[in-house]
């Protein structure tokens, strides 16, 4: 197995760590994580340089777009004995900004894990992007869901396609047609980047994009 260099460049103490749990610890509960890991240590040195950073305080960048996506399950069976059932709720939701113009899109579904609503809210995002010739232009997209970021951002896709769409315990990766679509996308973008943020805390647009899935929730029919 190849080394990678974890560079943190927003956290609790940025810099660089040799393991994906010690990077872990610097990210997990920071509103605005960045970080990105690399397979040199150079690499990660020039990455975490002020000069090379692409507006590390971007909030007032009118050149960027921001995306934030979010899903979630009225019940998210994850725990023993416990299934989402099909008349479990479920709805995926997103917000895309720029120069103060907003776009959000939500749907919902009976019978999904809130992991299968956030991997659909950021594929729909993406899509969107694509759709309107945006994957050229700066974006920046904030979700709380490490479900999502760490495959993306640790390389964990690269690696469950050459195993066969297997993870390092043998088992079958859940969601893979959203993770195909999601591959498809990505190379299309020349500067996107992702970042995590806590959910339910103070980022407006994760917390917008809360609301809009839970609006869904509420107004699909009881079944």
């Amino acid at each position: 197995m190849s080394k990678k260099y974890y560079a943190v460049k927003q956290g609790h103490h940025p810099g660089i760590y040799l393991t994906w749990a010690d990077c872990q610890k610097q990210v997990s509960g920071f509103s605005g994580a960045v970080y990105k890991s690399f397979t040199t240590r150079s690499e990660a040195e020039t990455w975490l340089k002020p000069s090379q950073a692409v507006h590390d305080q971007p909030d007032d960048a009118a050149d960027v777009i921001y995306v934030f996506t979010d899903g979630g399950s009225r019940n998210h069976g994850n725990k023993q004995g416990q299934h989402v059932k099909q008349t479990d709720k479920a709805a995926w939701a997103l917000l895309i900004m720029k120069n103060g113009q907003k776009f959000t899109s939500t749907g919902g579904e009976y019978g999904a894990t809130n992991n299968r609503m956030e991997l659909m809210a950021l594929r729909n995002a993406l899509y969107i992007l694509v759709k309107n010739g945006k994957q050229d232009e700066k974006i920046i997209a904030t979700l709380d869901s490490h479900y999502v970021l760490d495959p993306i951002m640790q390389g964990w896709l690269q690696s469950w396609q050459r195993h066969n769409w297997r993870t390092s315990s043998g088992s079958a990766v859940a969601n893979k047609q959203l993770w195909l679509q999601i591959m498809q996308l990505l190379p299309q973008f020349r500067h996107l980047r992702f970042q995590w943020t806590k959910g339910h805390a103070d980022n407006d647009g994760n917390i917008t994009v809360d609301h809009l899935l839970n609006q869904t929730m509420d107004n699909m029919e009881a079944h």
